[in-house]
């Protein structure tokens, strides 16, 4: 059964709702707002009957106290009141009531009115679930598509085993440590957490671009074709843009083409493509650059055997204000015992 609050400073109007409404709800009645926001603390109404006209707190007040709480924000409130005027049904719509109804009120339209609303909520908590179905449907077809480009790329790349799989570990983790620390946190708090980690995958999808010959080449790179594959990524800034251009955009692209543009930037500028310096290179291509790093280090290729990962270690630390933001450094070589075990695991 639903639960309807009725709050009036007056008994007489109080037992008349309670009797009108009673056989179709289970009805509380309440002498003040205070009383309402002491009980709703134990008890959500589904609907909340609310005189205007009250001491110490009235109806106003009362409804943006509710609006302000995201627990109650929802609750739909019709506001009771003894004064019709044009002003106050404009000011208590603005502030998020769904309805008023004029005392002395009859049974038949307190009853109606009840059930519409409630009716209308009903199908709005419907519709709202409906739409994260959906949502949560194309979020999982969206990085599903994400996965599969993600492993094309990597799958021509024969040196780099699963990098992708790895690297998403490492960058959540190294998240997650910063997150502990306080250590941007100020920004990293505003990130959606899960997209900007599944967005990362798409960080190397510039190497689509790139000749086989040259990707897979067992050796060490001529000058030449170190700057081929430099253009990777330019080239997967320009795929992620026709991505933007082609869909809505939204935060997932965002984030990918942070990661995409930014992670072989260096804290001193010597990096490519852009050549920025320290907190100019966004914080997705800084947290990026370590885990490229240490994956790389600690991952046999054609051309060279895994470090140990103490050395791995080492390399980056002595790296740290040069190649890698200092502060992230630190975080790193703090949980750098949670990558060895990631890196062993995977």
């Amino acid at each position: 059964m639903k639960i309807i609050f009725v709050v009036d400073d007056s008994p007489v109007n109080l037992t008349k709702a309670k009797q009108a409404l009673e056989s179709h709800y289970r009805v509380l009645t309440l002498l003040s707002a205070d009383k309402m926001f002491a009980l709703i603390k134990k008890v959500t109404p589904d609907l909340i009957l609310l005189d205007v006209e009250m001491p110490e707190m009235d109806g106003f007040e009362a409804l943006q106290k509710l609006k302000e709480n995201n627990k109650t924000e929802h609750i739909p409130v019709i506001f009771l009141t003894a004064f019709s005027d044009e002003a106050r049904e404009t000011r208590g719509l603005e502030l998020g009531a769904v309805d008023f109804i004029a005392k002395p009120f009859s049974a038949p339209v307190l009853l109606n009115r009840i059930s519409h609303h409630l009716h209308i909520e009903e199908l709005i908590r419907e519709q709202i679930t409906l739409l994260k179905l959906r949502t949560q449907q194309l979020e999982q077809l969206n990085t599903g598509i994400i996965s599969i480009i993600a492993e094309l790329v990597e799958n021509r790349d024969k040196l780099t085993g699963s990098h992708i799989e790895r690297s998403t570990k490492y960058i959540e983790i190294l998240i997650d440590a910063m997150l502990e620390r306080g250590i941007y946190s100020n920004e990293l708090q505003d990130w959606d957490k899960d997209s900007a980690i599944s967005s990362s995958r798409l960080h190397d999808v510039g190497k689509i671009a790139i000749s086989d010959l040259i990707l897979n080449k067992p050796g060490k790179l001529t000058e030449d074709e170190f700057e081929q594959i430099k253009k990777h990524v330019s080239v997967g800034e320009q795929i992620i843009d026709s991505m933007i251009m082609k869909t809505s955009g939204g935060i997932f692209l965002y984030y990918a083409k942070l990661f995409v543009g930014y992670h072989h930037e260096h804290w001193d500028g010597t990096g490519y493509p852009h050549k920025l310096k320290g907190t100019e290179i966004p914080l997705q291509g800084r947290i990026m650059a370590i885990v490229d790093v240490y994956d790389a280090l600690v991952s046999d290729r054609i051309y060279k055997p895994a470090f140990p990962h103490e050395e791995a270690v080492r390399i980056i630390m002595s790296e740290k204000g040069k190649h890698f933001d200092p502060e992230i450094a630190d975080v790193f070589f703090e949980v750098q015992d949670d990558f060895r075990a990631e890196a062993k695991r995977l």
